[in-house]
């Protein structure tokens, strides 16, 4: 197989993204929640990003900050903040943000392909809602266990 094939089939579509969004935002409305809402590919690059009315831009960009974090890292904001707690140094490190409201998005074959980052709520209500917008894309936020 080409590493063209290779990288196409593990790429986190348009069309995926702006479902990722919809579904935050559809779960958010039902609770009376405004977020901003970030969708990166695999390499963290901006792929898809709505601010929801009342939120300031700095949440927007906190927002992408916690999508580029779980890119990085492949796991949730709120698993980075369990590793800076047990391990010092951790949360000084590049793209870490300890803050939840950030997940990794994986095919259902377990292919890696980008990341959420939600703000604006607290960061419990945040991380509810990016795993709401992953599952309204059909999509998972843990590699699926074999």
């Amino acid at each position: 197989m080409s590493w063209a094939l290779l990288l196409a089939a593990a790429a986190l579509s348009d069309a995926q993204a702006g479902q990722i969004v919809s579904g935050c935002a559809t779960h958010a409305q039902a609770k009376r929640q405004s977020h901003a809402i970030a969708v990166v590919d695999a390499g963290g690059r901006l792929l898809a990003f709505r601010r929801m009315d009342g939120n300031a831009y700095g949440i927007g960009d906190f927002a992408r900050a916690k999508a580029e974090a779980s890119a990085a890292w492949r796991a949730k904001t709120s698993q980075l903040a369990t590793g800076a707690a047990q391990t010092p140094g951790f949360a000084a490190a590049p793209a870490v943000v300890t803050v939840a409201g950030g997940a990794p998005v994986y095919a259902a074959d377990g292919a890696f392909v980008g990341a959420v980052g939600v703000s604006g709520e607290a960061p419990a209500d945040d991380e509810a809602c990016a795993l709401a917008g992953i599952a309204a894309a059909g999509l998972l936020a843990a590699r699926p266990q074999p």
